[in-house]
């Protein structure tokens, strides 16, 4: 196979004033004023979306209660590096904390058939120059990634630090001990000196607050907990045989669907793919690991490809740099350089912008033909074209995505006019107006990525000093110092997308977190103090310097469809004006990630803790 299966267009073949109305005719008619309450929380009628393992037997055990110096909340990739950093320091009076029976996060839970990584596994995996392992592909099944976080816990104890099918419904400062009283549904009391946020983007599912929800007789499951009991097969050996009599339907056309709709495609009876917005989706090109290329590696290499992959993906490549990445991923860019290499020409950053913005467009048109290349039913073909910027929802590549939409037993149903399905009944759905019979359906919804924190993150109770609650606290957007800490919440530290830096690779952002929450830990231990909070003076500056310096994305972020992206389009501020959370990733350090890691690392080393109180 070439590296592209559908030709690039120029410019000049492409409309792009029609085409920028379209996207807003794309977006508009997809728009709902629910926002995030088109969801259902998965507690009561549906906590077995959440709550539930279906993988580890729960054993019970009596309640915990001790003091420690660090209490970690998240056993996904976030906490597992927390713990690393901190067994590396000497930090070792630690405890992880998650609800799963193991480690791996979203990984331990997702198992559902065709799971990869779906971008570079030498970037996305941590430290494998440091334990040696390489990964077996490009885009590496989702087994393997947990069974390496979980070699990795191995190697530096953290199982003994552990405490799995643990669930947090309460933490909250104690001024008078300067501790975190960390509480759970299963009777534990944990009095933390600190505690790192390290609950990850991908913790509660998604579920469809569809009408009629709970009137369904079927069977029904969420993505994130896959039930191969009902499917037939395995994580390893997908062969869902138990559906070959079952008429199925899957809703949502996310990242998770473009992997697994080939499988559901082959095994069903009748599948039904219930679509709102249309992903993208590329040639996957994906390739075992070449064992001459990886004993060839130099010290340094993952770094390298790291920095590579960013420049590809978000930023611009120097002049002369080649691809290492080579997927949809760094495809604008890459199209870009090398235009930019063979004419010698380098525009200044708003000449780049403006080609950037041409070749958005060229880019997703390819895509767009590519649908027709592949989809014999034209009308199918045109449903599943996505009309909106690179990038408005997460980019996909699956080589069998689109030629399972030319077998006879799928079916692509579009709920775009509707802004979803119109409700489920006892028997299946309806949508536009017809309904459709179904003996299961599944939700490939996604995850609670920019929801309201205390929908996010599930705790009943968060309360920091003076009484003062974090859902309270950054209900008018976040305030921080360096992304990680927050005024009346000392000790506390947060792990995610805040106010900080970005990295294309997910891991990178925890690993550089970590590296600075723990160092903070290690010097207030050092210096004798019971708690550490930054001042408001600090906070205030830190503010005050990343809104002057973001690049503002509101407008772009705002023309997308509907997703997780712009928490389902709906506006940033409320009806009285008042700032909302910002958009996931819509609040990124402006001069890059290079420049927010020498930040964090000049504030290090100038040692005096610069914009913190001691206590």
């Amino acid at each position: 196979m070439t590296l592209y299966d559908v030709d690039l267009p120029t410019a000049e073949e492409i409309d792009i004033p029609a085409l920028k109305e379209k996207y807003k005719q794309e977006r508009d008619r997809r728009m709902t004023k629910a926002g995030q309450d088109q969801y259902v929380k998965p507690v009561d009628e549906f906590s077995y979306t959440y709550e539930g393992d279906p993988y580890t037997p729960t054993t019970p055990r009596s309640p915990v209660k001790k003091d420690l110096d660090v209490v970690v909340l998240g056993g996904g990739w976030s906490g597992i590096l927390s713990g690393v950093l901190l067994r590396q320091e000497g930090l070792n009076d630690f405890c992880i904390i998650d609800h799963a029976g193991d480690f791996g996060g979203v990984w331990y839970w997702n198992r559902y058939p065709g799971l990869q990584c779906d971008n570079d596994a030498y970037c996305y995996l941590p430290m494998l120059e440091e334990t040696g392992f390489m990964p077996s592909k490009k885009f590496t099944e989702g087994y393997e990634i947990r069974e390496y976080a979980q070699s990795i816990c191995k190697k530096f104890d953290l199982y003994e630090k552990a405490l799995f099918h643990t669930m947090i419904n309460s933490l909250k400062w104690d001024a008078e001990s300067s501790r975190w009283i960390v509480k759970t549904k299963q009777g534990d009391e944990l009095r933390g000196r600190h505690i790192i946020m390290a609950n990850g983007l991908l913790n509660i599912p998604k579920l469809a607050g569809i009408p009629g929800i709970g009137e369904f007789k079927g069977h029904m499951f969420h993505t994130a907990r896959w039930d191969y009991d009902y499917t037939g097969g395995s994580e390893k050996n997908p062969v869902l045989d138990k559906l070959k009599d079952k008429r199925v339907a899957l809703v949502g056309t996310g990242a998770t669907a473009v992997q697994l709709v080939p499988y559901l495609g082959k095994y069903s009876k009748d599948f039904y793919v219930l679509q709102r917005t249309p992903s993208c989706v590329d040639t996957r090109r994906n390739s075992e690991t070449d064992p001459e290329w990886a004993a060839s590696l130099k010290p340094g290499w993952q770094a390298e490809r790291r920095a590579n992959f960013h420049r590809g993906a978000n930023e611009r490549y120097q002049p002369g740099e080649p691809d290492m990445i080579v997927d949809i991923w760094t495809e604008v860019n890459r199209r870009l350089s090398d235009e930019f290499n063979e004419k010698d020409y380098y525009p200044d950053m708003e000449g780049y912008a403006a080609e950037r913005d041409v070749m958005d467009f060229r880019v997703m048109e390819r895509l767009r033909r590519r649908v027709d290349a592949i989809v014999q039913d034209k009308e199918t073909a045109e449903k599943l074209k996505p009309y909106y910027r690179y990038q408005c929802k997460r980019p996909t590549s699956n080589d069998n995505y689109y030629d399972t939409f030319n077998r006879p037993n799928v079916h692509l149903i579009d709920v775009s006019e509707t802004q979803g399905v119109e409700r489920l009944t006892e028997k299946g759905f309806i949508a536009n107006g017809q309904e459709y019979e179904v003996d299961c359906i599944i939700f490939a919804s996604g995850y609670e990525v920019t929801s309201d924190l205390d929908r996010r993150w599930g705790f009943d109770e968060f309360v920091g000093r003076d009484g003062v609650s974090i859902y309270d606290r950054w209900n008018g957007g976040y305030a921080t110092l360096h992304g990680i800490m927050t005024t009346n919440f000392p000790n506390a530290y947060f792990i995610g997308y805040f106010q900080g830096g970005l990295n294309s690779t997910l891991t990178y952002n925890f690993e550089e977190q970590s590296r600075h929450i723990v160092h903070i830990i290690k010097e207030t231990k050092a210096r004798g103090a019971a708690s550490v909070e930054p001042t408001a003076e600090a906070q205030a500056a830190y503010v005050q310097h990343f809104r002057d310096t973001e690049v503002d994305r509101t407008e772009w972020i705002r023309e997308c469809t509907p997703s997780y992206f712009n928490n389902e389009g709906k506006p940033d501020v409320d009806e009285n004006g008042n700032e909302k959370y910002r958009f996931y990733l819509g609040e990124v350090y402006g001069p890059g990630w290079d420049a927010f890691i020498k930040m964090l690392e000049d504030w290090r080393n100038d040692g005096d803790l610069k914009g913190l109180e001691l206590k």
